[in-house]
């Protein structure tokens, strides 16, 4: 399902819950108290009763004759929603989704690369040739990222089978996520590596195109890995408190 894109009331409601609902600050199972909810948030009814059905569609509340309107349990969540990835963005939960998001790709993408290069058209390689030169000339992150997910998509429509061209909805949503915090902190150039692989998807060598598309992800959860887990940066005191002592600075006697 798209991302909900709501403004006024109606939108910073659905905001609300969803992250209170994503975060555990209202947990699974819980009945919602409208009442409360319509005094603490300061909404009328209407925008409340409208907020609920956006999260219902999105399979995170329920209501129930005689039980009233609940919070449905994790597994019924459509976690492919851009929405609720964005909400456990900022739950703190982005680290599950992004390992999550990298299992999937290393199964999906290395093999859409090899049918890519056994099945192309024309069209298809001007598709990928075209995401490729958006990615080279992009003005800043968001230009970007969208840049970068036009090539994806393109690669899985290169395969012409209609089920890995719906593998987008598993892949897109994490991916706009990632590449908005890779991106952002100006990684290594991706242009290289995405060309690898039309390369080989342009010269119809299917091993090859698997390969490159494998070091593509590879390079992709490096540059991540800059991103969430910098390495510490080196204590100029604790490397002199550590090192060993020259010859001319003999070392401390025992006692």
């Amino acid at each position: 399902m798209a991302g909900y894109i709501g403004r006024g009331v109606h939108g910073q409601t659905v905001e609300a819950l969803g992250t209170r609902i994503v975060s555990g600050a209202i947990a699974e199972g819980e009945i919602l108290d409208v009442a409360a909810l319509i005094a603490e948030l300061n909404v009328s009814q209407t925008p409340l009763r409208e907020a609920l059905k956006v999260l219902t569609a999105k399979g995170m509340v329920d209501a129930r004759q005689k039980r009233g309107t609940f919070v449905r349990p994790r597994s019924g969540w459509n976690l492919l929603d851009s929405d609720v990835i964005r909400w456990q963005f900022a739950a703190g939960a982005g680290d599950r989704v992004l390992s999550d998001l990298a299992e999937v790709r290393d199964a999906v993408e290395p093999a859409a690369a090899r049918l890519a290069a056994g099945r192309r058209t024309d069209a298809d390689l001007e598709a990928l040739d075209a995401a490729l030169a958006a990615m080279a000339t992009a003005a800043d992150p968001a230009d970007a990222a969208a840049a970068d997910l036009a090539w994806h998509r393109a690669l899985l429509a290169a395969t012409h089978n209609e089920l890995f061209q719906r593998m987008d909805i598993f892949i897109e949503p994490g991916l706009a996520e990632r590449d908005r915090l890779v991106h952002a902190a100006h990684a290594d150039d991706p242009v290289p590596s995405h060309q690898s692989v039309t390369d080989a998807v342009r010269d119809g060598d299917t091993a090859r195109a698997e390969a490159a598309m494998r070091a593509l992800l590879d390079l992709a959860e490096h540059d991540l890995a800059q991103v969430t887990h910098p390495a510490p940066a080196r204590d100029a005191a604790a490397d002199d408190s550590t090192r060993a002592p020259s010859a001319a600075e003999p070392a401390e006697e025992s006692t």
